[in-house]
């Protein structure tokens, strides 16, 4: 009976002894979790997807981050958010503790990274400006067909290349196309998304206002369907540069369009040549495209920039020369 006693006291005794040492220990993990990081300039990392809470503990002790991959494991199981960490670029910044970094990825917090690319871009003004970029990773990338990219605001990681970038805009431009043409007006004058893409180009280059796209689609789809060549003179700078175009504030040339350029023999000349040319002259956004596969439907065949941004319309010739002549005035007089 004695020895009964004397085992059921020590068994208390250690069992109260260890929930002491146990409540002990979980009051310096919780100190320990708090404790700010002893780094002090920001840590950049990325966590791939389906990185467990092991892979990320030691990506953070190789980085700096923490001090004990364990510490980090017992935590995320303590908090219960050991299964809630997302994949992503994050910025840690200086001193913060465990549980702050894993506040961090439970809540997705990744940095954005962004490029936007500008509507009407060539392949080549597009190659250049990502090859500007200095925080994105360089590769002589295979550059698809002119008007194969869509132009959009585009987040990216500094992992990522630039033919990351051009791959997601291939894919997104097709993406768009196959929405859009699904949705296409009846009465086109062409039979495939890739001319309705080379007719997008045009009229990218044509406007850049909103409300005007559809209406100069109009003109450029009524063209089409009487057989008229579109004479378009963002063709004929396609024909002369090739989409290889001056970025130094003169214009695509560099210089003022001439007379003399409508007659430069070129299949992408629509001035010599009736129908639309062989390929896209440049990357139109989605606007464009929606503008062509849903054009305005009205009466006009002609347009002609009004001075101020826009263009003014015309049904017959006629009336395409006197607004021709006002606007060659209002040039005559802006160059005065």
């Amino acid at each position: 009976m004695k020895a009964i006693k004397f085992f059921l006291g020590l068994f208390m005794f250690l069992l109260t002894l260890g929930l002491i040492a146990g409540a002990g220990g979980l009051y310096w993990a919780s100190k320990e979790i708090r404790k700010p990081g002893s780094f002090d300039s920001s840590i950049d990392i990325i966590i791939a997807p389906g990185t467990g809470v092991g892979g990320i503990a030691e990506q953070l002790q190789y980085a700096g981050a923490i001090d004990s991959p364990m510490l980090f494991r017992l935590a995320g199981r303590y908090t219960g958010q050991d299964s809630k960490l997302k994949a992503g670029e994050y910025e840690i910044p200086p001193g913060a503790s465990i549980l702050d970094i894993l506040n961090l990825f439970e809540s997705g917090r990744t940095v954005q990274r962004t490029v936007t690319i500008r509507e009407g871009l060539t392949n080549f003004e597009i190659h250049q400006l990502l090859a500007g970029m200095k925080d994105l990773r360089q590769v002589e990338p295979e550059m698809k067909p002119e008007g194969a990219y869509l132009p959009e605001t585009y987040n990216y990681t500094r992992e990522e290349s630039n033919a990351d970038i051009l791959s997601r805009m291939e894919i997104a431009m097709q993406s768009a196309m196959d929405e859009l043409w699904s949705k296409r007006s009846p009465d086109l004058p062409f039979k495939s998304k890739e001319e309705a893409l080379v007719l997008a180009s045009i009229v990218e280059k044509e406007t850049g206002l909103p409300d005007e796209r559809a209406r100069v689609a109009g003109v450029f789809i009524n063209r089409l369907k009487q057989g008229i060549a579109l004479q378009s003179d963002p063709t004929v700078i396609y024909a002369l540069t090739l989409g290889e175009h001056e970025n130094e504030g003169q214009g695509p040339l560099g210089r003022r369009l001439l007379k003399k350029d409508l007659e430069y023999d070129s299949p992408y000349n629509t001035y010599k040549n009736a129908g639309l040319p062989p390929g896209p002259i440049a990357n139109p956004g989605r606007a464009s495209l929606e503008a062509v596969l849903n054009p305005e439907k009205h009466d006009y065949l002609f347009f002609v920039a009004d001075g101020s941004g826009g263009h003014v319309f015309a049904r017959t010739l006629r009336e395409h020369n006197i607004n021709v002549a006002k606007w060659r005035s209002v040039r005559a007089q802006k160059s005065e």
